[in-house]
C-alpha cells in the first residue's frame, strides 16, 4: 500500500498552467489542445510516467528548445493506394495532436472498411498511447498503437549499449457493456519506462533491481545513476521493442541511436507512429456459444479467465478505478512532489501558482503505478 499523500488538483487549474506554458513555447492554439486533452487525460487514468510533467521534460530535452519539435508544423498528408490505409508526414509536429488526428481517422475508416490503420512519419514525441486506443474503445473500436521512443534507452537482448527505444504497445477493446470499463494492455517494452525512472528519482525512492544499468554497463538501483534499461522478460520484452523499430524503418524512421540527439539533426532522427482501428463486427463469425451476442460472449470468456483467480485482475482495471477517483474527488490527484513540479511550469507559463494548504485525499488502495 502506498503511503504517499495524494492532493486535489482541479482539472482547470492544471489545463491552464499547460495551456499556457505551450503557448509561451510557440506552439498555435489548435496544437496546443490536443497536448492539453492528452495530459489531463493521463493525470486522470492515473498515468504518472507521461503527464504533464513529463511532456514538458520531453520538450526541454529533444522538443522545441532544440528544434526537434516545430510548433505549428502542417502535417502531409501522403496518397496512398489502399483506401483503408493512410501515411503521414507529421514535420517534426507536436505529438499528441497529431496522434488523436490519426486515431480519429483510423476510426472513421474502420466504421468504411472494418479496419483503419494510419502510420505516420517525422513525428514528436505522443507520451501515453493509452490515451488514444481508449478514444477508439470509447467509440466502440479496437484501437492499437506503438511508436518508437524519442531516444535510444534500452540495451538490446544479450547486448550491453542502448539502440532501441522504450517502445510501447497500447490496445484498448469496447469492453464496457461487458465488464464495466475497455480492457487496457498498455507497455512499454522496457523493463520499467524512463518516465518511471525520472519519477522515482523526483521522489527519492530506488529502483526494482534488474530493470536499469549505469554507464559502465552495471545493474543500478539509483535511478539518477540509469543510464541505460533492460527490455522486460528477456528476449520477449527485446523481441517486442524490436517489432516497433522495424515498423518504424518501414515507415521511414532512421538509425534508432541517432534519435534525440541534437548533434544529429541534420539527420532524419525524429519518431514513427503506427495507429489502428478495428470495428468488432469485422472480426465476428456470429457464431457464438448458446446462441449468445458479442458481448455476452466477451463478458464469459473474460469470467471464465477470473474465475478461481480471485487475485488476479483485468489490464484496464486500475486506470478506471483511478478515474473513479479522479471523479471522487472532483479533480486531479497528484503527490506533494508532483504538485511541486507543476507550480514550477505555473511559474513559467504565467498561471498563479496552487498556494495554501491542498486538499487532501486518501487512496486506501495504493498509488497507480
Amino acid at each position: 500500500m502506498s503511503t504517499e499523500s495524494w492532493f486535489i488538483v482541479s482539472s482547470e487549474w492544471h489545463n491552464e498552467v499547460v495551456r499556457a506554458c505551450y503557448l509561451k513555447r510557440g506552439f498555435e492554439a489548435q496544437e496546443t489542445e490536443g497536448a492539453v486533452r492528452l495530459c489531463e487525460s493521463a493525470a486522470r487514468n492515473g498515468i504518472r510516467t507521461h503527464n504533464a510533467i513529463k511532456a514538458f521534460h520531453l520538450d526541454d530535452l529533444f522538443g522545441s528548445k532544440v528544434g526537434g519539435c516545430i510548433p505549428g508544423a502542417p502535417v502531409t498528408k501522403l496518397k496512398s493506394r489502399f483506401p483503408a490505409s493512410q501515411v503521414w508526414n507529421a514535420n517534426k509536429k507536436l505529438g499528441p495532436p497529431v496522434a488523436y488526428e490519426a486515431m480519429a481517422t483510423c476510426i472513421k475508416l474502420a466504421a468504411e472498411y472494418g479496419v483503419g490503420i494510419v502510420s505516420i512519419d517525422n513525428a514528436f514525441h505522443y507520451l501515453w498511447g493509452g490515451a488514444y486506443v481508449l478514444d477508439a474503445a470509447d467509440h466502440g473500436f479496437i484501437g492499437y498503437t506503438n511508436c518508437t521512443s524519442a531516444l535510444a534507452e534500452v540495451v538490446p537482448y544479450g547486448g550491453k549499449i542502448p539502440a532501441l527505444g522504450t517502445n510501447p504497445h497500447s490496445w484498448a477493446f469496447p469492453t464496457q457493456k461487458a465488464i464495466g470499463f475497455p480492457i487496457l494492455v498498455d507497455w512499454a517494452t522496457s523493463a520499467v519506462s524512463m518516465g518511471r525512472v525520472q519519477q522515482l528519482a523526483r521522489e527519492g525512492r530506488p529502483l526494482p533491481d534488474n530493470v536499469a544499468v549505469d554507464s559502465a554497463g552495471a545493474i543500478t538501483t539509483d535511478p539518477k545513476q540509469a543510464a541505460g534499461l533492460l527490455p522486460f522478460g528477456g528476449h520477449k520484452g527485446y523481441g517486442l521493442g524490436l517489432i516497433d523499430e522495424i515498423f518504424a524503418a518501414m515507415i521511414g524512421g532512421y538509425l534508432p541511436k541517432l534519435r534525440g540527439h541534437p548533434a544529429a539533426y541534420g539527420e532524419k532522427n525524429s519518431s514513427c507512429f503506427h495507429f489502428m482501428a478495428i470495428h468488432p463486427e469485422a472480426l465476428s463469425s456470429g457464431e457464438y456459444v448458446g446462441g449468445c451476442g458479442m458481448e455476452q460472449n466477451v463478458q464469459l470468456v473474460l469470467e471464465d479467465i477470473l474465475a478461481g483467480n480471485e487475485g488476479a485482475r483485468l489490464p484496464g482495471a486500475k486506470a478506471a478505478a483511478w478515474r473513479e477517483r479522479c471523479r471522487s474527488a472532483g479533480g486531479l490527484l497528484f503527490t506533494e512532489s508532483e504538485t511541486n513540479a507543476l507550480n514550477e511550469l505555473a511559474r513559467d507559463g504565467g498561471v498563479l501558482e496552487l498556494r495554501g494548504p491542498l486538499a487532501p485525499f486518501n487512496v486506501s488502495s495504493g498509488s497507480p503505478n
